[in-house]
């Protein structure tokens, strides 16, 4: 994933084993630009509620920086911002192997990964040493085993506070047993009610939920947030899905785990949608799931995202792929007469 033709070799090797190969080769700056990219003025975005200025709103999404071993790196491909994690508080391996799946015909990946991360102690360290090119997020989760997952978010909260740009609160991992069970409405109040009360230090605050909820637990998240999450900065919309389109063709299409990539950017965008209008502008919106192009994050800018996140689809492009996408997002506000990326938030609702 060093670039076009890295991804090419990377794809050769099974998915987890090129993944790990390619951190390793980021951290000793194998095939990392020397500097970031010049992008479009007309991408460069602040988010209202969160103050976040970003030189691009494409993101990296957490998920291929579980330790915070490579922000600085990302940044030099062109991202506006880059998202680690998601860390546990104690160190944990995930879920068995194999538990990461290419879906090439589908443009697609599978995981089942299960938090697999070195631990708060060793993410912090790393965190510490960010220079802040682009703001950086810490995607804080709980441990599989944790008998007070509430409390293991607080401790998460607590201690990358001090050091990040911003802070995301994921309870939508399908691979951790009971974890979405987070965002049914007696529980999320919880959450949010002691969450709430953690030491943030005032940094923005994003809640990661899942792509697979109906219109009834979007009313019921809606409500809870506006009741419970004053305090809260936004929503990041989404991660992985359960489902399986019947378009599928790739062998390992009935893998367990959460499915993204390509088939993840139709369903994904239409929540946010319902998120955007339900919501009506009161919280930060990020878009995620499924972007692959300069159109595909209009596509989520026009549903009501203020800025966009993507991963899965570095698999088969590259990190320059966030480039690439920054520069067509500015084709296509250009084509439709905006000047500015925040003219076009919410333009389709």
């Amino acid at each position: 994933m060093i670039a076009s033709t890295g991804a090419r070799l990377a794809r050769l090797l099974p998915p987890e084993t090129a993944h790990t190969l390619t951190i390793r080769m980021l951290t000793y700056g194998a095939g990392v630009p020397p500097h970031a990219p010049d992008l479009p003025v007309s991408t460069r975005v602040e988010l209202p509620r969160s103050g976040l200025r970003l030189c691009s709103p494409v993101g990296l999404a957490a998920g291929f920086d579980k330790n915070c071993e490579v922000p600085e790196a990302m940044a030099k491909f062109g991202f506006g911002f880059v998202e680690c994690g998601t860390v546990t508080p104690k160190p944990q391996p995930g879920n068995p192997k194999p538990r990461l799946f290419r879906l090439t015909e589908d443009r697609a990946v599978i995981n089942r990964m299960g938090f697999n991360n070195f631990g708060l102690d060793y993410f912090v360290r790393r965190l510490e040493k960010y220079s802040h090119a682009v703001p950086i997020g810490a995607n804080v989760g709980a441990n599989k085993d944790s008998d007070d997952r509430i409390g293991d978010y607080v401790t998460g909260i607590e201690a990358v506070a001090p050091h990040a740009s911003y802070i995301t609160i994921n309870i939508s991992s399908p691979n951790t047993p009971g974890l979405r069970g987070l965002q049914d409405k007696a529980s999320l109040s919880q959450l949010l009610s002691r969450c709430g009360g953690a030491d943030r230090k005032d940094l923005p605050v994003f809640l990661k939920l899942a792509p697979d909820l109906d219109a009834e637990a979007i009313a019921d998240i809606c409500s809870v947030v506006k009741a419970e999450g004053a305090w809260l900065s936004g929503l990041i919309i989404s991660n992985t899905t359960l489902a399986r389109p019947p378009s599928l063709h790739s062998e390992d299409k009935s893998e367990a785990g959460g499915l993204s990539g390509a088939p993840l950017l139709h369903p994904s965008t239409e929540v946010l949608r319902q998120f955007a209008r339900t919501l009506d502008g009161a919280f930060d919106l990020i878009g995620a799931g499924g972007i692959g192009s300069g159109r595909d994050a209009y596509a989520k800018i026009r549903a009501g995202a203020s800025a966009v996140q993507l991963y899965s689809l570095m698999v088969y492009e590259g990190p320059a792929l966030a480039k690439k996408v920054a520069r067509e997002l500015s084709h296509c506000l250009a084509e439709d007469g905006y000047s500015t990326l925040a003219d076009a938030v919410g333009k389709d609702l």
